[in-house]
């Protein structure tokens, strides 16, 4: 956690609850090389001059709406400044953050933005996140109302899907692999091995959890959706919007275009191969509606024994709510039904506590339920409403008055005997009773609870109504999220690589200021003699030299080199040729 939080100014960064905070890193502008800012430029320019007219909003008033330039890597103050005007904020991360914090992130209305940028060697893909897919590719289209308002709706679903301990595994797997790809020399059997780990998540993962099922959903939407037509649909997902490759290549009629309906959960997706098909939507509004109709069926609109049993599947925190209202927050470890399925009780293991409206109760901690917490559902025997909706006098003929010994019988078969130590009412119904001297044993004589353990705190409810990833009140159960072991790559540069850089600044310098182009001539002969590996800075001098209609032979010169070297190296053709597009449509528009 960032020991001075920066809340940029900015209402929704302010906001963020304690818990998200332990993922945001400092953006630390000036460790950005003049690499990674022509990277940028070069991107950018790429995504203005091909996107343009495919990417369904106005490109650059979506990029200033945004915070952001064509020029330059977006500073993470002056994105906030401009986020804020939509109720949006920015905050930078290191790398892939697990699914649920991202989804809680987006449902308090916060671009998460990894950090760092990807390295020239990967100037077209990267497979980890970086600041280019995450602002270029998803804030510019925030400013749209309908957008911006399933983003946030989509986090706050997402943030209660439930995941299984598989969905960590893979999380943790893939975000390794894209580490490791993202280093500039990774040891082999390393990178195989991670590939293989990464296959066998996939491979075994079982019956998708919601996350992995909302996963998708988000995948075909935000990431890779499209909208309007299926004839003539315009990108909106920030993948294909920060990828030029596959945004060309999504267009081909072999790639196809399905409408966006609820059976898009039904289409897993690979991150690392081009989508052989992709949804079109057509409007946003049609989004909210196919979400809407997902989370009718997930745990927190559900509840139930179905519900408990994806909490005790995913092994890590999770809320179940009676219809009481209380919540009771840990991990889920056992639960008993009847033959019809009805839940007759619930229990967790380890640190649990109990809330009511998203606020713990007080003496109710983790620290003081250590052990874990457990409590009978249902109605009690011979009793004709919810125990929760009993008034005073049905309480004394029930015999549950504080002082008194109660005995209850569950219809479920349970039975508690105790002395009644207090009753607890939150608007006005009856959400807890505590025993003592108590004991709770089902038909057969097993025992749930005995005398010598202490208090009973009985949670009352005939119905668990809602069950959902996460605690009820998070800062105060003080949960931290399942956090990534790996920590991402960063290089330390050598001084041949650190004058490497400086060429980029100086070029830079020549472009924005304007003069002392024949400082341009030296640095072509440095390039020529110690970076022959270099082929962007060559295209911005070159561009410089087009655009200024200055020094002709030279100009010649590098054009022959980056054509050479086209030839020779097929992996970088496309890039040289996008390159001389790029100059010579900025070449057309400087003459007119």
């Amino acid at each position: 956690m960032m020991s001075n939080f920066n809340d940029f100014n900015n209402p929704q960064v302010k906001k963020l609850p304690e818990h998200l905070k332990q993922f945001i890193v400092e953006q630390n502008y000036e460790h950005y090389t003049p690499v990674d800012q022509a990277v940028w430029r070069f991107v950018m320019r790429q995504n203005y001059h091909f996107l343009k007219d495919i990417a369904y909003y106005p490109y650059i008033p979506g990029l200033e709406a945004a915070g952001l330039s064509i020029e330059k890597i977006p500073d993470l103050q002056e994105m906030n400044d401009a986020l804020k005007k939509i109720g949006w904020g920015a905050v930078t991360v290191d790398g892939f953050i697990p699914p649920a914090a991202f989804m809680e992130y987006q449902s308090c209305r916060v671009l998460v933005i990894a950090a760092d940028i990807r390295q020239l060697h990967h100037i077209e893909y990267t497979p980890a996140p970086d600041i280019i897919h995450e602002s270029a590719g998803h804030a510019p289209i925030i400013a749209d109302p309908d957008y911006h308002q399933y983003l946030s709706y989509f986090g706050s679903i997402g943030a209660k899907a439930m995941y299984s301990s598989k969905d960590f595994e893979l999380y943790e797997a893939i975000r390794e692999l894209s580490i490791l790809k993202e280093m500039p020399d990774p040891d082999p059997q390393t990178l195989k091995r991670a590939e293989k780990r990464v296959l066998f998540c996939q491979k075994n993962l079982g019956d998708p959890s919601e996350m992995a099922l909302l996963s998708r959903l988000h995948w075909w939407t935000v990431e890779y959706g499209l909208i309007g037509t299926l004839e003539n649909p315009k990108i909106y997902g920030a993948g294909l919007l920060s990828s030029i490759g596959e945004s060309k290549s999504c267009m081909d009629p072999s790639v196809k275009k399905h409408w966006y309906t609820a059976d898009a959960v039904n289409f897993p997706f690979d991150i690392t191969k081009p989508q052989p098909q992709l949804f079109v939507t057509p409007n946003f509004q049609n989004l909210t509606k196919v979400l809407e109709d997902f989370a009718d069926t997930m745990a927190f609109r559900r509840g139930g024994s179905e519900s408990i049993l994806k909490a005790i599947e995913c092994k890590n925190t999770c809320t179940a709510v009676y219809s009481s209202g209380l919540q009771i927050s840990g991990v889920f470890s056992d639960l008993r039904m009847d033959k019809n399925n009805e839940l007759l009780f619930i229990k967790t293991v380890g640190g649990s506590a109990l809330s009511f409206e998203g606020k713990q109760l007080e003496g109710h901690g983790k620290q003081v339920h250590t052990m874990g917490f457990s409590s009978p559902v249902g109605r009690l025997k011979n009793f004709g409403k919810a125990l929760e909706d009993a008034n005073e006098n049905e309480l004394e003929k029930l015999g549950i008055i504080c002082g008194n010994t109660a005995e209850l019988n569950f219809i479920g078969g349970l039975s508690l005997k105790g002395i009644v130590s207090s009753i607890l009412k939150r608007n006005s119904r009856i959400i807890m009773i505590s025993f003592t001297d108590c004991t709770l044993k089902d038909e057969q004589g097993n025992v749930y609870f005995e005398p010598s353990w202490g208090v009973y705190d009985m949670a009352v409810g005939e119905k668990i109504v809602s069950v959902y990833s996460g605690a009820a009140d998070k800062d105060a159960f003080e949960e931290i999220a399942p956090k990534a072991r790996s920590a991402t790559f960063h290089p330390e540069y050598t001084e041949h690589q650190k004058r490497y850089h400086d060429l980029f600044r100086q070029v830079r310098l020549c472009r924005e200021t304007q003069n002392e182009f024949e400082r341009l001539k030296d640095i072509w002969t440095e390039l020529k003699q110690d970076f022959r590996e270099d082929w962007l800075c060559a295209i911005e001098i070159l561009e410089i030299l087009e655009q200024r209609n200055i020094f002709s032979d030279m100009g010649r010169d590098i054009r022959i080199y980056l054509e050479l070297k086209a030839s020779n190296e097929p992996e970088l053709n496309k890039l040289i040729q996008n390159g001389f597009y790029l100059i010579s449509k900025t070449h057309k528009e400087s003459a007119l």
